[in-house]
């Protein structure tokens, strides 16, 4: 997925970084942001954090917006932007967060293509087990 500097659309993930890691959301409206928590997840306890609805500018905070633009590929795996909405406001109030595993990413990731992951987690367990191969050598 790309990342651009661009007007969302309603159902568009979006996301704005927060110090080292991203902050991500469902484009509704400036009006309504579906996201995971916000954007200070990680000074706040698991079991305080849901997906909620916010606007524009709380979801931002003081970062920048960036939209997702999907690859070809990706672009097959997705469902229509209407869906995409539609599921991600019938999970207002849904918590279960874990950083690792069911974070604001996999949230976005499973609204918008039915799979929950994190490419940021994957990319850093990618590296772990680089440096870790790279150590038993």
């Amino acid at each position: 997925m790309d990342w651009l500097d661009i007007t969302p659309e309603s159902g568009d993930i979006i996301r704005t970084k927060v110090s080292f890691y991203y902050h991500y959301g469902i484009f509704v409206s400036e009006h309504e942001v579906i996201q995971f928590g916000l954007p200070d997840n990680v000074f706040r306890p698991a079991s305080e954090i849901a997906v909620l609805s916010s606007d524009i500018y709380t979801f931002i905070g003081d970062g920048n917006l960036e939209v997702g633009q999907p690859s070809k590929e990706e672009k097959k795996k997705m469902r229509p932007k209407k869906e995409i909405v539609k599921l991600a406001q019938s999970r207002i109030g849904e918590g279960g967060y874990d950083i690792l595993h069911n974070n604001c990413e996999h949230f976005v990731n499973e609204c918008v293509f039915g799979e929950s992951y994190s490419s940021f987690l994957d990319e850093a367990r990618a590296r772990i087990r680089s440096k870790l191969n790279k150590s038993q050598d």
